[in-house]
């Protein structure tokens, strides 16, 4: 028995109830990734469903607050709700959290949406030089996780102006720039590590994880073979693109030629992502309320709603 129901794309687009789209064709090619094509058909059928879902959780939350705002006799804000967006490198988790920001802000009864990636919270390179941790750029020990978590926990408590810390994948490190979160209605964290728990740490126990503060939870999924080729094929596309920007940490890899990046690219996933993948990140594929199972072409084949 699968703590799992599961909806192909005709039964789970039914589910859609009438809910209108509210992005255009050129939103879309705004808020797709560079290895990916987000078509209308994909953001009608699949996440317009999960936005509605998603909206009725939000509601059903916000009504719970509202009974103990009264019983309380306190007129407060009320905390966010939170969601966290989980799975490989390369797999789109990144485009499906930037899409559910969008349409999840077009309901009226939370307008505002924030959207935090866990890249922030990586280790600067200077530490993970000294931590011997470069090679496990990902993995959970390279995160500095009493920061994300104190970030998390501090949004969850209403307080205002948080501070979340700014990644550049120009320069593979953490910046001199700060995201401001001041009470938002909907909180989506994206990441590598936001449904780990304790298991994931033994390096280093925490009695409080991010998974804890998570009120919904995603977990975006396709075969581990599959998202080695499109991580490879997004770092080919990079070479042409962002590597060949002027202060990319990664400049040197334009000077190979395309098999040798080829090999390069493929290198890097056994070693370091692919590695983190099967070791850290799919194990805690069960622990999403939501798996969204994507096919070759990056459209979503299976929805797997926890019961």
């Amino acid at each position: 028995m699968s703590p799992f129901m599961s909806f192909d794309r005709e039964r789970w687009s039914e589910l859609r109830n009438l809910v209108p789209m509210t992005l255009s064709e050129n939103d879309l090619k705004e808020l797709q990734g560079i290895n990916e094509k987000l078509t209308m058909e994909e953001a009608v059928e699949i996440y317009l469903p999960l936005s509605r879902l998603l909206n009725l959780y939000v509601a059903a939350r916000q009504n719970r607050n509202s009974v103990l705002q009264q019983f309380l006799d306190k007129d407060e804000k009320a905390p966010p709700f939170v969601i966290g967006i989980a799975g490989s490198v390369a797999v789109g988790k990144s485009t499906t959290a930037r899409l559910l920001k969008a349409l999840l802000s077009r309901w009226d009864n939370h307008p505002k949406v924030e959207l935090v990636t866990t890249d922030g919270f990586l280790y600067p390179n200077e530490v993970l030089q000294e931590k011997g941790l470069m090679g496990k750029k990902g993995f959970p020990e390279s995160y500095d996780i009493k920061r994300l978590v104190k970030f998390v926990s501090d949004v969850k408590a209403c307080k205002r102006n948080v501070q979340a810390p700014v990644y550049s994948h120009l320069t593979y490190n953490i910046t001199d720039e700060v995201k401001e979160v001041d009470l938002p209605d909907v909180l989506i964290i994206e990441g590598l590590n936001v449904l780990q728990s304790g298991m994931n740490y033994p390096h280093e126990p925490h009695r409080v994880f991010i998974s804890d503060f998570l009120d919904f939870s995603l977990y975006v999924d396709a075969d581990s073979a599959q998202i080695q080729e499109w991580y490879v094929n997004r770092f080919m596309k990079f070479r042409e693109g962002a590597f060949a920007k002027p202060g990319s940490y990664f400049s040197h890899y334009t000077l190979l030629n395309d098999q040798e990046a080829v090999d390069k690219a493929q290198n890097i996933w056994k070693s370091i992502n692919g590695l983190n993948l099967e070791q850290n990140i799919l194990p805690t594929r069960e622990r999403a309320h939501l798996i969204l199972r994507k096919g070759a072409d990056h459209m979503v084949e299976e929805v797997l709603l926890r019961k």
